[in-house]
């Protein structure tokens, strides 16, 4: 598997012996690539992580940035400082724009500046982002949550519709800053759903003076019949009574068919069309696969499905490429699920393969998962766990999914710091990340001059006698 590098690329580094030293390049630094690269680590073999963020993103915790719970820094260790010590691993920083499978070359734009990489065997594990199905218009309003800009921006959202409440003394739409739409009842909807009710009920109690954060209205909507459909039918009627006893409200069967800056346009179960007035929409419905998949589809000839996803052979490469692996979320590969360990456990499969070939052992070996248990936390103290033939909620689930979370972190420091936020969140009733930044103002400013009626509205408040 090891050749010479391309005409015009860097020669590459050279072992002890003088021997060209096999270059492996891994697109994406989320668990996928990160995991590939720690098993490839100790290995004669010349390691490069390409990415367009310098951080390894913990995506499972998003919601809790989001929320006000954890930091970015507390998600999203530093790349570089997470494989520093793997002495045969680079980290580059950029944008890929092409994949050039005949000459082995990954080309790259960082700021308007581009490069090459020449690779002999390529791991790309480029991830997902949100899916509007066909309406990626309803983006401007609804962001989705896959990235710390998300999440960020999100937070901006969530936190400042409180502030926007608090001025507006106009009932209507004060209603409206406080209503917060979540679509998608998977886990991710599920999981900001529950903890929006909970900040609103606890976490702002008595932070305000004309308002009553507790009177937050949250709506979870779902086009299915179900929450949580992948989790068995016992812990999704648990998740949805916990829901509703935090205050949800679970609206199923119910399809998005508009979202404008003031809220959602939806048809019921009945087929009847009904309006959802809220000033904060968040999109947490689907995925659709990294553009990558496409290119790689049309440089190769492997299908790709409707999501996006490249359909690789059972040992993650593709047909006739066995030099190229593709891992995690932009694979279809027997109908696994795209959540972190799938990722992990096919990242690590590559680099194994990587390693057997560079040993000369050639033959494939079809890539096994796992199933390591799915779970997802609806609020403080309620978690809803399956694990094979187990079956946990409530307070007991809340701490497996703790203990789970706490190993996968990435680094100690990052398991410490998300401990000293998560206890005051637990036992009191601190959030520690609700710093409202002013970027956040100006979204809310450009979503159809909304932020201008509350501000005008305070100052006729204002100006009324006995106000």
């Amino acid at each position: 598997m090891a050749g010479a590098a391309p005409t015009g690329g860097k020669p590459p580094d050279l072992d002890e012996a003088g021997a060209a030293l096999h270059r492996v390049v891994i697109i994406g630094s989320g668990f996928g690539g990160l995991f590939a690269a720690k098993a490839l680590k100790r290995g004669s073999v010349e390691v490069t992580i390409v990415d367009r963020t310098n951080h390894h993103l913990f995506q499972p915790l998003l919601y809790q940035v989001a929320t006000g719970i954890l930091s970015e820094g507390d998600v999203a260790p530093p790349t570089r400082d997470i494989v520093r010590k793997f002495e045969n691993t680079r980290v580059l920083l950029g944008n890929v724009v092409e994949i050039d499978t005949r000459n082995r070359e990954v080309a790259l734009d960082t700021a308007g500046r581009g490069s090459r990489v020449p690779y002999d065997s390529l791991i790309v594990a480029a991830g997902a982002g949100a899916s509007y199905f066909g309406h990626d218009e309803f983006a401007d309003f609804a962001p989705s949550m896959k990235t710390i800009d998300d999440a960020l921006e999100l937070r901006g959202r969530i936190l400042s519709a409180f502030e926007l409440a608090e001025l507006d003394g106009e009932s209507a739409r004060r209603e409206s800053w406080m209503t917060f739409a979540v679509v998608g009842a998977g886990p991710t909807g599920v999981e900001l759903a529950g903890q929006l009710a909970e900040m609103s009920r606890r976490a702002l109690a008595r932070n305000f003076r004309s308002l009553d954060p507790a009177r937050a209205r949250v709506v979870l909507v779902e086009a299915g019949d179900r929450v949580l459909a992948s989790f068995p039918d016992s812990l999704q009627r648990r998740a949805v009574r916990d829901l509703e006893r935090l205050g949800v409200e679970v609206r199923l069967k119910t399809t998005v068919t508009g979202v404008d800056a003031r809220g959602l346009d939806v048809t019921g179960p009945d087929g009847e069309p009904d309006r959802i007035r809220a000033y904060t929409k968040i999109w947490a419905a689907g995925v659709k696969a990294s553009p990558l998949g496409a290119m790689l589809g049309e440089q190769t000839g492997a299908e790709v499905d409707r999501a996006g996803r490249i359909e690789v052979l059972p040992d993650c490469t593709l047909p006739d490429h066995p030099e190229i692996f593709v891992v995690g979320d932009l694979m279809s590969l027997d109908r696994l699920p795209g959540v972190a360990e799938v990722a992990m456990q096919s990242g690590a499969h590559a680099a194994h393969t990587i390693t057997r070939r560079l040993n000369g052992d050639t033959d494939p070996r079809p890539f096994r998962y796992r199933d390591l248990g799915t779970m997802a936390t609806i609020a403080r103290f309620r978690a809803v766990v399956t694990i094979g033939p187990v079956r946990v909620a409530g307070f007991i689930g809340w701490l497996i999914w703790l203990v789970v979370h706490l190993a996968f972190m990435t680094g100690f420091k990052n398991r410490l710091s998300a401990v000293a936020n998560w206890t005051p969140a637990a036992l009191a009733r601190g959030r520690r990340q609700r710093s409202l930044t002013e970027q956040a103002l100006v979204v809310r400013r450009d979503e159809k001059g909304l932020m201008e009626e509350s501000a005008s509205a305070s100052v006729r408040d204002a100006d009324r006698p006995g106000t």
